[in-house]
């Protein structure tokens, strides 16, 4: 597996969480950031799958 999406999947978590959090704390800022780092977190994911397919693995 790719290390672009061992990375990016934990971006994408990361990101639901702080999008979660910004939900509950009514802040709109960290919610969007939240979103941001989901949205970064699927390419890099995506990415990293490529690379995976490029391999042969």
């Amino acid at each position: 597996m790719d290390k672009d999406r061992v990375e990016g999947s934990a971006k994408n978590i990361g990101g639901k969480v702080k999008e979660a959090a910004g939900k509950v704390t009514g802040d709109t800022k960290t919610e969007a950031d939240g979103k941001a780092d989901q949205a970064e977190g699927k390419v890099q994911n995506t990415i990293g799958g490529i690379k995976d397919s490029l391999k042969g693995e």
